[in-house]
């Protein structure tokens, strides 16, 4: 019973290596194919300013409210116009709002008391 129990684990450790190799990139048939690149990666400097056609949109909070036991925060979107140094000439909303839900931790519950 014994040899039967070690003839199995041997016969089942060896098909697991055999399909580890067949899968690995080294093998027989694998071996037209590359997995590795030819030339390293390069990094390249790309500027990052938003395109000049394109309005500027910035979010400010217009009020914060206690709502039961949350804090609820309404921000309105607004759209940034500058000038050619980069300063602020005139804001319009552009009408969309969204609000901001979360847990009042500062408050005193019943177990606290």
């Amino acid at each position: 019973m014994k040899r039967r129990t070690y003839i199995s684990a041997v016969l089942l450790l060896s098909s697991l290596v055999l399909v580890a190799y067949l899968d690995s990139p080294y093998s027989i048939l694998n071996k037209n194919y590359s997995y590795t690149a030819g030339q390293p990666a390069t990094v390249e400097a790309v500027n990052t300013e938003p395109p000049a056609d394109l309005p500027e949109l910035m979010e400010k909070k217009v009020k914060s409210e206690k709502v039961g036991d949350y804090i609820v925060e309404t921000y309105e979107e607004y759209e940034i116009l500058r000038d050619k140094d980069g300063k602020i000439i005139d804001h319009e909303p552009t009408g969309k709002t969204e609000t901001l839900r979360y847990w009042n931790y500062n408050q005193k519950t019943k177990k606290d008391q």
